[in-house]
């Protein structure tokens, strides 16, 4: 009995038993520990960039099946709480992205060894040349948006029914999109710091190249590359 009980032991470890690991692994096509959002957080808004053509690729993005918004439970459950808070103070959460499978990560590698595509540089990259994109970490191999509990977004006003000035828009490539850039208005640079320490204080950490990316400090899965595609939950 324990020879095959350690037979089998062997057997789980040599090809994955999906089930979660004490460090939070799990098989990357397992989508049961996700949410939508928007089912989740009733207040919040979505405007996913990577199923529209409205993004640095100007295509809809691969394994963006629907326009939905997923994350983990645990960093679900951190953002609403993100949203009530904001809520009290007049705004929404807007979700350009969340979850992003690495299919999407894939097709962002594809298109930028095409140097040949710039059919949205005026837009998104205008400072840079698209060659340098790799060598400067705008575009790399795999994203921690894969790993379910990295969210990109920003603040809608309801009293104007507009977005705060963030002094830069969702996925610029290039220096204004620092969160400590200087050349902003004090009013910009004070909508930055809300989004900041409200998101700092549910438990999300902040990147320094992006004023809209944020990752839950306690992510469930930090080794795990999900593969499942971007559509509402059945």
């Amino acid at each position: 009995m324990m020879r095959r009980y350690i037979l089998a032991t062997m057997l789980c470890v040599a090809v994955g038993c999906g089930v979660a690991s004490a460090k939070g692994s799990v098989k990357p096509d397992d989508n049961s520990d996700f949410v939508s959002l928007s089912e989740y957080i009733p207040d919040v808004m979505l405007e996913i960039r990577y199923y529209s053509t409205y993004n640095f690729v100007g295509r809809r993005i691969n394994g963006y099946e629907e326009p939905c918004a997923l994350m983990t439970k645990k960093a679900a459950k951190a953002l609403k709480a993100v949203s009530d808070e904001v809520t009290g103070m007049g705004y929404r959460l807007k979700i350009y992205d969340s979850y992003r499978p690495q299919k999407a990560v894939d097709h962002f590698v594809k298109w930028g060894k095409n140097l040949g595509d710039t059919i949205m540089k005026p837009y998104f990259y205008p400072e840079r040349p698209k060659k340098v994109l790799f060598a400067e970490g705008y575009i790399a191999r795999r994203s921690g948006h894969s790993r379910g509990s990295t969210v990109d977004l920003t603040l809608w006003n309801m009293r104007t029914g507009r977005d705060l000035d963030m002094g830069g828009t969702f996925d610029y490539f290039g220096q204004r999109s620092h969160p400590d850039f200087t050349d902003v208005t004090p009013e910009q640079l004070a909508n930055r710091n809300l989004l900041r320490s409200v998101m700092v204080k549910h438990g999300f950490l902040p990147l320094d190249t992006e004023w809209w990316h944020f990752t839950l400090k306690s992510e469930p899965y930090p080794s795990t590359y999900f593969t499942f595609p971007v559509q509402w939950p059945k």
